[in-house]
C-alpha cells in the first residue's frame, strides 16, 4: 500500500471524520475524493514536524517549509478543512493520538525525528509581552521585510488595513482611498488642526489628511522601514513642513494635545494587559472635544475569557504577541479611560474582500515575491491572508471603527446629529 492511503486512513482515525480533500504523498500515491484541490505531503518531514509539535504549529512549520502544499484553489482547500482546523472540539483525543503514534513513526522515517523550525519563525523570548523593547522587535518581525514586497501585495495605496467598498467600487486603490476619506470625515478634520496617527504605516493616512483636509499631522511607527518609506513620500509631495514621521512608541508621545487621533490596525498589537494604558494615553493626547477613531479587528467573545489563546501560527510567523479582543471589551475600556463612544461601524465583509485582493496581488506577482522575501515568507503571507479572508467571511472575526470623543467640560461634542453625515459619501 502506498503512503497516501495510509495517511488518509490515519488522519480519519485521528479526526473521527472523513478527510475532505484528496491527498498526494511524497511517493506519488494518492487517496481521497477525486474532485477539488489536492493536499500535497511533499516530504516525510511534515510528519516529523507534526509529531514533535502536534497541532497547528507543527502543521504551520510544514507549510512554511514547503513540506505541505495545496494544488488547486487554496480557498476551496481551506474551506474544506475549516471545521477540522478551527473547531477545537475536533482535536484528536489523547487515546486516539497515542494509538496513532506507531503508524506515524513508521511513516515519518528513521530517527532522529526532530526537524529545526523554519528560520522565519520568531524566537520566543522570556519575560512579559508588550514592553516597549519587545513590541519593537515584534513590529520589526512583521513589517521590516522589505517595502518592495508590501508594494507588491498592497498595491499603490500602501494601506495595510481593510478598504471600504461601495456598490460601484471595484478597484482596491479606490476602496482604500474611500476608507482614508471616511476616517478623515469621521474625525471632522479641518485646516490647521493637529492629527496624530498611531501606527502610521507607510504614511498613507497622514498624507491624505494633509493633502485633502489641510491638517498638520504626526505619524508614529516602530518600523524603521515604514518610516523611511513614509518620509520619502512626504518629501516627494513637498509636505515636510506639515507632516512628521517618527520612529516612536505611542507611549513616548508627549507633545499633545491633538485635535484628532487615528489608530488604524494598530491596537491589535497593544495586548489586553496594556489596553487600559493605551486608552488612557490616547485620552490624554486629545484636547477636550477631540475625536479618536479606533479601527481594530475583533474576535467573538468566549464563555470563559480565560480560555483565549493566541493563534500559534499567527504568533510564530505573522504578528508576534498580537491579541484580539471582543468589541464590547474594547468599547468598555475606551469608556473607562474617559472617552465617550459615539459611533461604531462594523466592516467585516469589507476586510474579507480586501484580503482577497491582497492574495490575488501576491499570487499574480509570486515569482517576484519569492525573489524579494524568499519562498517561506511568501508562503506565510499567502496562507495567513487567505485564511483570514475566510475567517472574516465566516464571521469568526470582525473589524470595527469606533469613534469616540474626549468630552469637554460643557459636554458639547460638535458631532453631527443623526443621520450620520459621513455615510452618504460611502454608501
Amino acid at each position: 500500500m502506498g503512503v497516501a492511503p495510509r495517511l488518509v486512513a490515519l488522519t480519519e482515525q485521528l479526526l473521527g471524520a472523513p478527510l475532505p480533500l484528496r491527498l498526494r504523498a511524497w511517493d506519488g500515491s494518492e487517496a481521497g475524493p477525486a474532485e477539488g484541490p489536492v493536499l500535497l505531503v511533499r516530504h516525510r518531514r511534515a510528519l516529523r514536524r507534526v509529531l514533535f509539535r502536534p497541532g497547528e504549529l507543527g502543521l504551520a512549520r510544514a507549510w512554511v517549509a514547503g513540506d505541505l502544499d495545496v494544488e488547486g484553489d487554496l480557498y476551496q482547500a481551506l474551506t474544506a478543512l475549516a471545521d477540522l482546523v478551527w473547531d477545537r472540539q475536533r482535536a484528536p483525543a489523547a487515546p486516539r493520538m497515542l494509538a496513532a503514534v506507531p503508524e506515524l513513526l513508521a511513516l515519518a522515517g528513521p530517527l532522529p525525528l526532530p526537524v529545526r523550525p523554519p528560520r522565519e519563525e520568531r524566537r520566543r523570548r522570556p519575560g512579559p509581552a508588550h514592553t516597549q523593547r519587545r513590541d519593537r522587535r515584534a513590529i520589526s518581525h512583521h513589517y521590516d521585510v522589505g517595502n518592495d514586497f508590501y508594494e507588491l501585495v498592497l498595491g499603490p495605496s500602501m494601506v495595510y488595513s481593510c478598504a471600504v467598498w461601495g456598490p460601484e467600487t471595484d478597484d482596491l486603490q479606490d476602496a482604500q482611498g474611500a476608507k482614508l476619506d471616511l476616517i478623515c470625515r469621521k474625525l471632522g478634520l479641518r485646516p490647521g488642526q493637529r492629527l496624530l496617527d498611531v501606527g502610521c504605516g507607510w504614511g498613507s493616512l497622514v498624507l491624505h489628511a494633509a493633502q485633502r483636509y489641510g491638517v498638520r499631522a504626526v505619524g508614529v511607527t516602530l518600523s524603521t522601514e515604514q518610516a523611511e518609506y513614509a518620509r520619502e513620500r512626504i518629501a516627494k509631495e513637498d509636505l515636510t513642513d506639515r507632516v512628521e514621521i517618527r520612529v516612536q512608541d505611542y507611549r513616548q508621545v508627549t507633545d499633545g494635545p491633538f485635535d484628532a487621533v487615528a489608530s488604524v490596525g494598530m491596537a491589535e498589537h497593544v495586548g489586553a494587559a496594556r489596553y487600559q494604558e493605551y486608552a488612557e494615553r490616547l485620552h490624554r493626547l486629545l484636547r477636550p472635544g477631540g475625536r479618536l477613531l479606533n479601527h481594530q479587528i475583533a474576535r467573538r467573545p468566549l464563555p470563559d475569557e480565560s480560555d483565549y489563546r493566541i493563534d500559534p501560527f499567527i504568533d510564530a510567523y505573522v504578528f508576534p504577541d498580537g491579541e484580539l479582543a471582543p468589541v464590547g471589551r474594547t468599547v468598555g475600556l475606551l469608556e473607562r479611560a474617559g472617552l465617550e463612544v459615539r459611533d461604531l461601524e462594523a466592516l467585516r465583509e469589507h476586510y474579507a474582500r480586501t484580503l482577497r485582493c491582497w492574495v490575488r496581488n501576491l499570487e499574480q506577482g509570486w515569482d517576484r515575491a519569492v525573489r524579494l522575501v524568499g519562498p517561506a515568507r511568501a508562503r506565510v503571507w499567502r496562507l495567513y491572508m487567505a485564511a483570514s479572508a475566510l475567517q472574516f467571511e465566516r464571521g469568526r472575526i470582525g473589524v470595527n471603527q469606533v469613534l469616540a470623543v474626549r468630552p469637554p467640560d460643557n459636554g458639547e461634542s460638535r458631532l453631527p446629529l443623526r443621520p450620520r453625515a459621513w455615510v452618504e459619501l460611502t454608501s
